[in-house]
């Protein structure tokens, strides 16, 4: 696979966010023809020549050593996540007569288990590319509009991504917007890193890309994240504004596919954890299906 352009566009956007005053260099005199560092400075902190680094931004990645990766990521200043990121990034590069073909991912009855017995806490299963798979009740009542949502498709399967950036009504149901659509391009980004032949998802990409002005732009920033713990909010249209903490963690699928439970509680005697605990009795006497369609993999 050709990620050339994925490889120059994210060393570009990482070098332009970067002052010589940020890194420990000189500024010099004059005015600066690009924004952040030029390549010149980026070799220097680096360790290398100009020359080569300059090839590596055109995106001559494969073959590269991890010792020499570690080098310009430090230079950069990337965060675990974007290290993490130009590493697969290099990884795909490599030549490959087959590429790895992705399992169709289930969830486990135990993991299905373990949702269900979590009755104080909204907690769901979702892959790479946003679209749930599992949840339980409290936190399919959390997210009753994606449920109701025009944009599952017809099996029923809801996608965060593609209600986030379809849906009208997202806007509604996330207070800051922009923040929850910015950490979903960055999982996304990440996601294609890890599985740059993944069909299913860039088949997501171009659809979004196609359509939305706001998943391009964003798209284009480059911005990768890993998902671990964070706080959100959400505007239910039943029980107001609810403040949750999230937590988030792998769970095996198979070899190549890893999932993620994520779990939102709300802070114990809190406004937010009262409108929760009234959404939980809610679910609990309206029963639905809370194990999702299994997504294609094409």
């Amino acid at each position: 696979m050709d990620n050339r352009s994925d490889i120059r566009d994210f060393l570009a956007t990482r070098r332009a966010r970067l002052s010589p005053e940020r890194v420990g260099l000189p500024s010099g005199t004059g005015r600066r023809r690009v924004p952040g560092l030029r390549r010149e400075e980026v070799a220097v902190l680096a360790g290398v020549s100009t020359e080569w680094y300059t090839r590596l931004e055109k995106g001559h990645i494969s073959g590269v050593s991890e010792d020499v990766l570690d080098a310009v990521a430090r230079a950069l200043q990337l965060d675990e996540a974007e290290r993490v990121y130009l590493f697969d990034l290099a990884r795909a590069a490599k030549p490959s007569r087959t590429p790895p073909r992705r399992t169709r991912a289930r969830v486990r009855p135990a993991v299905q288990w373990m949702l269900d017995s979590m009755t104080g806490s909204a907690a769901f299963v979702r892959n790479g590319r946003m679209a749930i798979l599992a949840i339980n009740p409290l936190g399919r009542a959390l997210h009753a509009p994606m449920f109701d949502s025009d944009t599952t498709d017809e099996r029923g399967q809801v996608n965060i991504a593609r209600f986030q950036f379809l849906d009208p009504r997202a806007h509604d149901f996330y207070p800051d917007w922009e923040r929850a659509a910015n950490i979903t391009v960055a999982l996304l980004r990440s996601e294609a890193g890890r599985h740059p032949y993944d069909k299913a998802l860039r088949g997501l990409v171009g659809e979004f890309s196609t359509v939305s002005a706001e998943f391009r732009a964003r798209w284009a920033a480059h911005n990768v994240r890993i998902h671990y713990s964070g706080v959100k909010q959400f505007a239910h249209s039943d029980v107001g504004l609810v403040e949750i903490t999230y937590h988030s963690m792998a769970v095996s699928a198979s070899e190549n596919e890893v999932l993620d439970m994520t779990i939102y509680t709300a802070e114990p005697g809190s406004t937010s954890d009262d409108r929760l605990r009234l959404l939980a009795s809610w679910a609990a006497t309206h029963p639905t299906s809370t194990q999702n369609p299994v997504e294609e993999v094409k």
